[in-house]
């Protein structure tokens, strides 16, 4: 029988939790409306669970909702959910009603979804061109996909741009950083573990007992490395 890799024992070990306490409320776009309404920002909140603050807006009808917050928005502002809007940063609308070269946030991958890509901190996309197939946004990784005229983005840039500038001078720091978000720290190679955590541990320090090529139908816990590779070893020149 096979063993569980560390990164594999979230299910089942007390060191990784699910902190869904920490999420103040679920941030994604209001439901789709065919009018163009307002809203204004009475709060900016701070969310463990997030690495951007979220912002809290309540709307002409009462009602209130979460979203991820820009850059140069501040209690009191006021952004439009619609297809004619401003070019306000916050302001949502489909992507087809956008101009081109318009940067933009939480983006919907289907119509209605709330909103799936670019909503961590200091993250940003592009519209490079409107074709018949969709819109081509071009992502922070700067991959370029197509999508869904009808699927709406936010207009600006996701606030927190700085989280990461600040160095972490103790490793303690870090590590109370991952555990904050059920992540291991610190990261060691499989042979340098013990063999009751990985299928490379044990042995001798970093002497690798097993090659690191692992076949298709191997039992579960032992597919770690390279998995069915189709070939191995230097590539040899022509």
């Amino acid at each position: 029988m096979g063993k569980r890799p560390i990164i594999r024992q979230r299910g089942r070990s007390p060191k990784f939790k699910a902190h869904g306490f920490k999420f103040k409320a679920p941030s994604k776009h209001i439901p789709v409306s065919e009018e163009t309404r307002t809203a204004k920002v009475i709060d900016i909140i701070h969310c463990p669970g997030h690495s951007a603050p979220l912002v809290k807006l309540r709307f002409e009808d009462k009602t209130v909702a979460h979203v991820v917050a820009p850059e140069n928005l501040c209690v009191g502002a006021s952004i439009q959910y619609g297809t004619e809007i401003s070019s306000d940063s916050g302001s949502t609308a489909p992507l087809g009603s956008l101009p081109e070269g318009t940067l933009i946030y939480n983006i919907e991958l289907s119509p209605g979804d709330g909103g799936k890509l670019v909503r961590s901190s200091g993250g940003s996309a592009r519209i490079i061109m409107k074709t018949p197939e969709g819109v081509v946004v071009q992502l922070p990784s700067k991959k370029r996909k197509t999508i869904d005229p009808r699927c709406r983005a936010s207009i600006g840039v996701v606030a927190g741009g700085g989280r990461l500038e600040k160095p972490m001078l103790k490793a303690g720091k870090r590590f109370h950083a991952h555990r904050a978000r059920s992540k291991l720290y610190p990261r060691v190679s499989g042979v340098s573990m013990n063999a009751v955590d990985h299928p490379f541990g044990g042995g001798s320090s970093h002497h690798k007992g097993k090659p690191t090529q692992t076949a298709r139908r191997a039992p579960r816990g032992r597919k770690v490395g390279k998995i069915a590779p189709r070939r191995t070893g230097r590539r040899k020149g022509k």
